[in-house]
């Protein structure tokens, strides 16, 4: 099974690795685009108001271009560390075991703009690039990786579950996958769509598909399986699932984060 990832806006600063080597990064074929990103990606920062204008930052955010600045330069750490968040606050991917830092290498990968495609092992420094975002004299984002990213994901020979948002899934749709849906649902039965705080719930479910040691071969016995560990799944098409969290349990983890952030 492999669970993909969506990458994080915010990411952990420093690291113990040496600079980024493209070379040292899993699916070497993606290399190409990702060279030409990084070279445009550092260059770019050069000219701070070219920068913000392409990554939809404001003045208050130049810490995020300085560190594009560095990209070549900077210190790198495994890519499930490096990304932080509400999702991988909920991962927790340091708290793992050895055994399930294991399983989890082996079974989680993240979606980048920059990098395409990156798995625990990667060492990535921070750095700033959204789906969404426009590189001056570069063609869209979509636009470059569909040569080689899609062809990469259909090469994995193994059921996979696509956390990702609509603008990362974009940049290179898998055909069958398992799409999750968060949907809080009320005491009278009726039931909404969770914005923010459906990358918690998303974050839950990649722990559990991380670490444990099932390996579900279709949706239907995906679904048994997280309803025997407490996940309140249905189905939603051939491919879909909808993952429905009791209303309380949203406000609940609204109120914590707020009070963490006072």
């Amino acid at each position: 099974m492999l669970v993909l990832l969506p990458p994080s806006e915010t990411k952990s600063p420093g690291g113990s690795g040496a600079p980024l080597d493209l070379d040292a990064l899993s699916s070497p074929s993606l290399n190409p685009v990702r060279a030409q990103l990084v070279d445009a990606l550092a260059a770019l920062a050069a000219d701070v108001p070219a920068s913000r204008a392409a990554l939809g930052l404001s003045a208050q955010q130049d810490g995020e271009i300085a560190r594009n600045a560095a990209l070549l330069s900077a210190a790198t750490g495994p890519a499930l560390e490096r990304y932080t968040g509400v999702l991988y606050d909920a991962l927790d991917i340091r708290s793992l075991s050895r055994a399930q830092r294991s399983r989890a290498a082996a079974r989680l990968a993240v979606g980048s703009a920059l990098f395409g495609l990156v798995r625990d092992g990667d060492r990535i420094p921070p750095y700033r690039l959204s789906a969404g975002s426009q590189l001056p004299g570069l063609p869209t984002l979509r636009a470059l990786w569909k040569p080689v990213l899609p062809g990469v994901l259909a090469e994995v020979d193994e059921p996979v579950v696509d956390l990702r948002s609509g603008s990362y899934a974009a940049l290179a749709p898998v055909p069958g996958a398992v799409t999750v849906t968060v949907l809080s649902e009320r005491p009278d039965g009726s039931r909404a769509v969770v914005s923010h705080f459906n990358k918690a719930h998303k974050g839950r479910l990649a722990r559990f598909l991380a670490t444990t040691a099932a390996e579900p071969s279709d949706p239907g016995r995906l679904r048994a399986l997280l309803r025997r560990n407490g996940f309140a799944v249905e189905r939603d098409g051939e491919h879909g699932l909808t993952l429905v969290v009791p209303a309380d349990r949203v406000v609940t983890a609204r109120a914590q984060r707020g009070n963490l952030a006072g």
